[in-house]
C-alpha cells in the first residue's frame, strides 16, 4: 500500500490542486447565491467539503478515534514532536524570506539538535521558541493578495495564496529529498497519514462539535479557516487581532499537517 514511489506520491499530491481549480474554473456560483463574497466558487467547494467529511466520517474520524484510545501518551507527544520537527526547515527558508533572521536561526537550530532523534524527542530548552512560518504567510508579506476561497478535496480549506504557499512549500522541503535508509524513508512515506490522523485525534471533540452541531458546518469552517489565517499573518507582521473565537482549539486543524 505504501510501496510508492516518491514520484508518485508527487503526482498524488498535486492532483487535488489540479481538480480543485480545473472544477472552479467552470462552477462560479451567482452573486445572489453567495453566502461569502470571498467565496464565488462555492457551489464547487460545497462539494468538496461533501467529499472531504465523507472521507472523514468513513476513515480518519474512525482511524483517530481508534489512535487516541490505543496510543499512549507518551507515544502521541513522540509523533506530535516529528511532526513539528519536519517543518522547521519551511520555517528556516520563510523566515529568511520575510526577513526574521532570529527566528529562522532558532528554527534552524532545533531542527539540527532534534534531528538526534529525528524529532520523536524534543532536546531544546523551549520547544515553542520557534513561531512556525509558512510560503503563504512570505506572500502576505509582500502583500500579494489573498485571492478566493477555495476548499481542495483531501486538503481542506484554503485561500489562492494560501494554497500556492502549500505548494511552494512541499516542493522546497528539503525532507521531501532526503535520502536516507529503509527506515527512515518507510517514516517519510507514513508522515502524512500518521500527521492527519494525529491531528485529528488531537482536535477530536472540537472538530466534531463543528461537523455535528453546527448549523452549517461549510460556513463555520470557511469562518475559523478565515480568522485563523488572520490571526497567523497579524501575529506575523505585529498587527493586533481582534477576531479570536472560542474555536482556538479546531482553528489549527486548519492549518498545515506538516
Amino acid at each position: 500500500m505504501f510501496a510508492l514511489s516518491k514520484c508518485s506520491l508527487n503526482r498524488i499530491s498535486v492532483a487535488p490542486f489540479a481538480a480543485i481549480l480545473l472544477l472552479a474554473a467552470c462552477s462560479s456560483v451567482p452573486d445572489a447565491e453567495k453566502t461569502d463574497a470571498r467565496d464565488p466558487y462555492e457551489g464547487s467547494n460545497r462539494k468538496a467539503f461533501a467529499f472531504n467529511m465523507g472521507l472523514d466520517t468513513h476513515i480518519l474520524e474512525p482511524a483517530a478515534n481508534g489512535y487516541r484510545n490505543v496510543m499512549p501518551p507518551v507515544g502521541r507527544r513522540a509523533i506530535d514532536s516529528h511532526i513539528d520537527w519536519t517543518g522547521l526547515p519551511a520555517t528556516t527558508f520563510n523566515s529568511t524570506l520575510q526577513g526574521r533572521f532570529e527566528n529562522a536561526g532558532l528554527s534552524a537550530v532545533h531542527f539540527i539538535v532534534n534531528s538526534l532523534t529525528l524529532g520523536l524527542v524534543d532536546l531544546t530548552e523551549d520547544p515553542k521558541a520557534v513561531k512556525s512560518q509558512d510560503f503563504g504567510q512570505t506572500l502576505a508579506s509582500f502583500d500579494v493578495p489573498e485571492g478566493n476561497y477555495l476548499m481542495v478535496p483531501v486538503l481542506g480549506p484554503n485561500t489562492s495564496r494560501s494554497l500556492t504557499g502549500r505548494v511552494v512549500d512541499s516542493v522546497t522541503n528539503p525532507m521531501a529529498f532526503l535520502k536516507a535508509g529503509d527506515a527512515i524513508q518507510t517514516l517519510q512515506t507514513l508522515r502524512p497519514p500518521v500527521a492527519a490522523v494525529s491531528t485529528r485525534a488531537n482536535l477530536f471533540k472540537a472538530f466534531n462539535d463543528v461537523k455535528y452541531n453546527s448549523l452549517d458546518p461549510y460556513s463555520r469552517t470557511r469562518s475559523l479557516y478565515y480568522q485563523r489565517r488572520a490571526a497567523r499573518i497579524n501575529a506575523m507582521v505585529g498587527k493586533p487581532t481582534n477576531n479570536r473565537t472560542a474555536d482556538d482549539q479546531f482553528e489549527s486543524f486548519l492549518e498545515d499537517p506538516k
